[in-house]
């Protein structure tokens, strides 16, 4: 078996940077990630991108090649397209790649899986042409094609950057259907002392609205009563704004209402996670420097709480450090003194998301969807479905599976546990806390009897 001094698990801007850190310390570096190149979702096929798309996707982007040349390191070896699928006692990591089985151990693991789009569900969410507005960025930045006649759906500043994204490639949004209202952002208004210690982000918002304004495109803000109409795919989009209906008729509807953790291989290994009021989702127990109640495996970037991504790369630089200093490469003294500054960054790269979390929540009309709306899209299961088995004395996500199915897909409840959860909570007016998450069990991905059969010894141990 193949060991190593420190695994990460993703090679998002938590994993590259941390990895790069860990390995200028001298430890042996070994990075899963089930992407074909480095850089995550938000720095998806950086290393690819020409001119056109460099000006089109921006400035922020094009920074993610600084963190994918990091990794040209002796010390760091990338796998790519490899799919972990099982953590076993905090050191031992199995994973498939190119149809082959093979197990790793490390003394030390890091989480660095970033976050998931936040399920949105409304009437009409499942017909073909609706996708999350994270879709529509993944298919401008892998392979330059950009959705034409669409309009965004929901709330949150990465609307605005996709808008945005679209008005440079020449196909503009129809117009943005957002979610949030005036009330939402007077609440917000109590965090913008601390949030201007993150000027540059309201800045580069404040420049968003400004260029969108420009292009001429039409927002609609404070919509309600949100739906997607068609047969056979999405034709239009319905809302209502005030005392007024209002229906586009559009080809494409990209949807979004914030991001969250993606804690899958977190509660697969039994890490703690408690509810976020802020930012509406659960987060893993970790500290300051992203250890976990699993004293081997730490926790860096979105996958911790959101807060982008140069918080990310920063956390993951602490993570590392902590990491060196647990399996001695690095002194307390020379830790603390690498770390003091990068907690300064951290806490001012955070300044803003306060002020953000509050001034865009989630839609409220999808965290508490009507009945006949499909929750589990694998199962279809609707949330009145959920609210019988609550009915029935049902008070638990995992108790659902035994009612209706729900999480048992091949998504495995990624995109629906959250609000399979809410509405649980709400119906038996319990807790999140209580109420609780899908239990995560192995395998995390689906991984075929072929692949098991074919574990690679050599592989294991190369």
């Amino acid at each position: 078996m193949r060991k190593v001094d420190l695994i990460v698990i993703g090679a998002g801007p938590a994993g590259m940077s941390a990895a790069r850190r860990a390995a200028q310390q001298g430890l042996d570096v070994l990075i899963l990630d089930e992407q074909p190149a480095a850089g995550g979702q938000i720095y998806r096929n950086v290393g690819q991108a020409n001119a056109k798309r460099s000006e089109i996707l921006g400035k922020d982007f094009i920074h993610g090649q600084t963190l994918t040349k990091g990794l040209d390191h002796a010390n760091i070896r990338h796998l790519k397209g490899a799919v972990v699928w099982q953590i076993e006692e905090g050191t031992r990591v199995s994973y498939t790649q190119n149809g082959i089985g093979a197990i790793v151990e490390g003394q030390r693991i890091l989480l660095a899986t970033g976050a998931l789009e936040r399920p949105m569900p409304v009437p009409g969410w499942t017909l073909p042409g609706v996708m999350t507005a994270g879709a529509a960025q993944i298919l401008l930045k892998q392979s330059g094609i950009a959705c034409q006649n669409a309009v965004l759906v929901g709330s949150g500043p990465l609307l605005y950057l996709i808008a945005t994204q679209m008005v440079r490639a020449g196909v503009p949004p129809l117009a943005i259907v957002e979610t949030q209202t005036k009330a939402d952002l007077a609440k917000s208004m109590r965090h913008l002392v601390g949030a201007l210690r993150g000027w540059s982000y309201l800045l580069k918002g404040l420049h968003m609205l400004w260029e969108l304004r420009r292009a001429g495109i039409v927002r609609h803000v404070a919509a309600t009563d949100v739906a997607i109409e068609g047969d056979q795919r999405a034709q239009a989009v319905v809302f209502i704004t005030g005392k007024t209906a209002h229906r586009i008729e559009c080809d494409t509807v990209l949807m979004h209402h914030g991001v969250v953790p993606n804690t899958q291989a977190a509660r697969s290994i039994d890490i703690p996670h408690q509810w976020d009021a802020a930012q509406s989702c659960f987060v893993p127990d970790c500290d300051a420097a992203g250890r976990t109640a699993v004293s081997t495996v730490f926790i860096a970037g979105d996958g911790a709480g959101i807060g982008g991504a140069k918080a990310a790369a920063l956390m993951g630089e602490i993570a590392a450090l902590e990491i060196a200093h647990d399996l001695e490469r690095l002194t307390k003294t020379d830790r603390d003194a690498a770390t003091q500054d990068l907690h300064k960054l951290l806490a001012t790269e955070r300044s803003a998301r306060p002020f953000i979390d509050a001034a865009y929540p989630p839609y409220a009309g999808a965290i508490a969807p009507a009945d006949e709306t499909i929750i589990c899209r694998c199962e279809e299961v609707t949330a009145g479905d959920i609210r019988r088995f609550a009915g029935l004395g049902c008070l638990g996500p995992n108790q659902t599976k035994a009612f209706g199915r729900p999480g048992m897909g091949p998504c495995q409840g990624r995109y629906c546990g959250l609000s399979v959860s809410q509405i649980l909570s709400a119906t038996n007016d319990m807790s999140l806390d209580d109420t609780g998450y899908y239990r995560i069990r192995p395998p995390l991905k689906p991984v075929t009897l072929g692949e098991l059969a074919s574990m690679d010894v050599s592989a294991s141990e190369g």
